[in-house]
């Protein structure tokens, strides 16, 4: 038998640590931890502010309002909770959105008044869609079915394009990774995103015309 004594032995690297104990470092003081948190969960952050972008927010000051409320969720996170941190943490980027844009209501912002967020499921299991925390189990099951039909709805007027760009652009990927997936440019992708924002604006108008 005979051996390479050139060839080193690989050393196992040690996993990477988990989010949980990411936070405890933070909580410690440690910037690495915190930013290491940040990039682990900004498409998190993308994919629950999109909804909102489509009907009619500002894509830019959505995410940073959804950013702050991830930062909300590295410093209040307490490990002795049976959540774990990602669930705690799409709840504290979900309320911050949904409160930046109650703050922002009026009639500039009319679109977002009256929409129905077209979340996606970002996990699977019984965390699957989670819900402003003020919300009830009833409101919970009546969302998840206006959720279906208004994506149904939507489904019926998009093109085959956008209708491939829609799901991968509410789980949060950008446009340049979706692009690449669809074999399109970004630039391409991007205006078929502001092509389907149109047309919940419209949807959007037509539903709440009906209700009035």
């Amino acid at each position: 038998m005979s051996f390479n004594r050139n060839k080193k032995l690989e050393t196992p690297q040690p996993p990477p640590p988990t989010d949980e104990a990411l936070c405890l470092q933070a909580a410690a003081g440690s910037a690495a931890a915190a930013e290491e948190l940040v990039r682990r969960y900004g498409r998190l952050v993308r994919a629950c502010a999109r909804p909102l972008f489509l009907a009619g927010g500002d894509s830019e000051d959505l995410f940073q309002e959804g950013m702050l409320g991830l930062l909300s969720a590295i410093r209040g996170f307490d490990a002795r909770r049976d959540a774990s941190f990602r669930t705690y943490a799409e709840v504290c980027v979900r309320n911050r959105l949904y409160s930046a844009v109650r703050a922002a209501q009026g009639d500039k912002h009319l679109p977002l008044n009256h929409s129905v967020s077209f979340e996606p499921p970002l996990f699977d299991g019984p965390n699957a869609y989670l819900f402003s925390s003020e919300e009830s189990p009833e409101d919970v099951i009546i969302g998840r079915e206006e959720l279906r039909e208004r994506l149904d709805a939507l489904k019926g007027q998009l093109s085959e394009l956008e209708g491939k760009i829609l799901p991968p652009y509410l789980s949060g990927l950008t446009c340049a990774e979706i692009a690449k997936r669809v074999g399109r440019s970004p630039k391409s992708v991007d205006n078929a995103v502001q092509r389907i924002r149109r047309k919940v604006a419209r949807q959007t108008s037509s539903g709440a015309s009906s209700e009035s």
